[in-house]
């Protein structure tokens, strides 16, 4: 039987979905569960909130976990596509935190979400307690972006999530000793099932934004990590992963010889949040957070 993933902590009645109206009137979907230090989860390019289901299970009950889906992902509105921008979802980022009344958070960042999270910094630095980046950094492999191109915006060739959840592993390289539960649990954050086959829970024209990127070379964005100084920092890195080298995450830690790091070993790009390692690096992490956000 296919199975649907996991609920976070608390289950349904412990979460509270909203939403808010941006600047230019796109309405984006959150979901707000806990009590604590604000923790805002920013999920990665074509991902949603759900991507952190694995990590809430795992947090703190002194933790407040928020997750957002930006503009033309997951539950939130489509927008203009010249609006798929790290600028303006980081803008977004910071509009949630305002609509929530929450001064400073956490962000914990995976993939183009670790980008959003530095971009507040140098938008806001006064907002943002601590990063912790999922398998990102100020240097991303093009090869590995260009892997994802190859099926970003594309409607699947299959008609199931069964058939496609048969096809996930290969679609992940990197990733070993994965239950196969856990790939049932992972496509149905990938795919939405209709009476027409299978369905993309995101804007297709995302993909122009990325296509536009991808023309040229990729942007040096070390300026933006070196502005998170004196910011309690966290990196998982996939062992594996073909966007985050381990060279670029050694050159991250020689900058800051403070990060904490956490090498998850069978983990491409993006370790899941779950695996021992990452989930002690976060617990360390969000320690120095806490003193960082009084």
């Amino acid at each position: 039987m296919y199975r649907q993933g996991q609920q976070g902590r608390g289950g349904p009645s412990g979460v509270t979905r909203g939403e808010f109206l941006t600047e230019d009137a796109v309405t984006l979907a959150y979901r707000d569960e806990g009590s604590g230090l604000p923790l805002l989860a920013l999920a990665g390019l074509t991902r949603d909130g759900r991507d952190f289901d694995y990590l809430a299970r795992h947090l703190p009950p002194d933790v407040r976990l928020i997750r957002l889906d930006s503009r033309g992902r997951g539950a939130s509105g489509w927008a203009d596509p010249e609006t798929y921008t790290v600028g303006q979802e980081a803008r977004d980022a910071l509009a949630l935190l305002d609509h929530l009344g929450i001064a400073k958070a956490a962000v914990i960042g995976s993939s183009r979400g670790g980008l959003l999270a530095m971009a507040m910094v140098a938008m806001a630095p006064d907002r943002v307690a601590g990063i912790c980046f999922n398998d990102v950094g100020p240097v991303l492999e093009k090869t590995g972006l260009l892997r994802i191109g190859t099926y970003m915006g594309i409607k699947p060739d299959v008609r199931t999530l069964e058939e496609a959840a048969d096809r996930t592993p290969a679609a992940n390289p990197g990733f070993h000793n994965v239950p196969s539960m856990r790939w049932e649990e992972e496509t149905v954050r990938h795919f939405v099932q209709t009476d027409d086959g299978l369905a993309l829970p995101y804007d297709p024209a995302l993909r122009l934004g990325f296509d536009r990127a991808m023309s040229g070379p990729l942007p040096d964005v070390w300026a933006l990590f070196d502005g998170c100084a004196g910011l309690p920092l966290a990196l998982i890195h996939g062992r594996n992963s073909d966007v985050l080298t381990g060279e670029t995450a050694d050159a991250m830690q020689a900058r800051r010889p403070d990060l904490i790091r956490a090498e998850v070993a069978d983990r491409g790009h993006i370790p899941f949040l779950d695996e021992p390692e990452a989930v002690a690096a976060i617990l360390d992490w969000l320690s120095l957070c806490r003193q960082h956000a009084d």
